[in-house]
């Protein structure tokens, strides 16, 4: 104990010069407890974004693409599938229900997504998790519009109050519906998935803010009343994506292939499970690499730490010297330079991991709101706590370097004056 407190007042003595050393292995080990954070997190957001669905069918494009739009929010399609083609999956002897979905819309930066009362039936997310309502109930009317956790509480909304949907996707729309005002009727609860960050209107809603539209443009033909509107067929012609639910999950195979030949125009059935894959397969080089480089950060932290204490062994001869002379054995330097080091991974992991916390407080929303993924704010798991001891024994081992080299010196070569 002596000669920890030895080693915590050595510390103190040249406490400039080892605070940066703390300050640049504490960073280190936040960017690679942060790197290892992100990546599983994310991972179980995405995973938990959607289950319970065999099968999302859209326009022929890449399996990730497909996912990224349909069920996170993220992109557009390249093309949208016909109403006959909708209307012949959802009449599959094999289909035990269906859930059409319509994108293209925005309100204030959030996506407005056109659907149809299964929806609220039949989603299921984080296992078996249906969606619930905090307030008000699903859509009925033409104009009503039920908005997510995040989409009420960021701006301000409550039961009943009017909104104005703007056409595209950017949080920057010069073309506003402003003709045609929706009315919110419910209020979600949080999911942590891109629900709280939809507003969700009928499918006869989106149609009716665009009668007269032509190739995505108002042409004079769009100005018509809201109420006239209502009382014309609103059957929508396209649809941007489906999600099929299967009376038999064995027969997701047939089904997909039966999706995929369809003759009338050119389909993509994806699996969400194997799309999941294959988009981290995808990014897993990536993930690796970045990995691989927060790790070799921490090293070149660790090694500077090393630097600084060799690099003052030279002025601290003489305290060396003074230990030994009052009865300190050589053992006791060695042990007293592994007390610093140690001493200095131990307080540089605890900063680390506050700092992380505070990084991950502050980046949560953006994040969420960029990307639609919740990251929650959880303790630290077994495995990051390896990968702490395991930065705690790499400071330690390389801290013996220089304890060894204390350990060498003399009571005589530290009484020496050099010139």
């Amino acid at each position: 104990m002596h000669i920890l407190v030895l080693a915590y007042k050595s510390i103190l003595n040249r406490k400039f010069t080892l605070a940066l050393t703390i300050f640049s292995i504490s960073l280190s080990i936040m960017l690679l407890l942060g790197v290892e954070r992100l990546r599983n997190d994310a991972r179980e957001s995405f995973t938990n974004t959607i289950s319970g669905t065999d099968l999302i069918v859209g326009a022929r494009s890449g399996p990730v693409q497909l996912l990224l739009y349909s069920v996170f929010r993220i992109g557009n399609p390249t093309n949208n599938i016909s109403w006959k083609s909708y209307e012949d999956i959802r009449s599959q002897q094999l289909v035990a229900w269906t859930i059409p979905l319509s994108l293209g819309d925005s309100h204030q930066g959030f996506r407005v997504l056109g659907t149809d009362l299964n929806y609220f039936r039949h989603y299921r997310y984080t296992g078996d998790r249906g969606i619930e309502f905090s307030e008000g109930a699903p859509f009925a009317g033409v104009y009503d519009a039920v908005i997510g956790a995040d989409v009420a509480e960021e701006l301000n909304y409550r039961i009943s109050q009017e909104i104005v949907l703007a056409h595209g996707t950017g949080k920057v729309s010069f073309v506003k519906h402003d003709d045609k005002p929706f009315r919110v009727v419910g209020i979600l609860q949080r999911t942590g998935t891109p629900i709280d960050r939809t507003v969700h209107v009928s499918l006869e809603g989106i149609e009716a803010i665009h009668v007269g539209w032509n190739n995505g443009s108002p042409t004079s033909a769009s100005q018509i009343h809201a109420d006239n509107a209502r009382q014309m067929d609103l059957q929508p012609t396209t649809l941007t994506a489906v999600l099929v639910g299967l009376k038999s999950r064995i027969t997701a195979f047939r089904m997909q292939r039966l999706i995929n030949d369809y003759p009338e125009e050119p389909l993509l059935a994806v699996l969400p499970g194997v799309a999941l894959q294959e988009l981290w397969d995808t990014m897993a080089i990536g993930q690796d690499a970045l990995f691989a480089i927060s790790i070799l950060v921490v090293l070149v932290g660790i090694s500077g730490m090393a630097t600084a204490i060799l690099t003052s062994l030279n002025e601290r001869r003489r305290e060396m010297a003074v230990l030994r002379s009052v009865g300190a054995q050589p053992w006791h330097v060695f042990v007293l330079f592994v007390g610093e080091s140690g001493a200095i991974m131990a307080i540089s992991a605890l900063i680390g991991m506050a700092v992380l916390y505070i990084v991950q407080w502050i980046a949560r929303p953006i994040i969420q709101t960029q990307l639609g993924l919740f990251l929650p704010i959880n303790p630290p798991s077994s495995h990051e706590l390896l990968l702490l001891a395991a930065a705690f024994g790499a400071g330690l081992l390389v801290g013996l370097i220089p304890a060894y080299r204390a350990y060498r010196y003399s009571l005589a070569d530290g009484m020496t004056i050099r010139l």
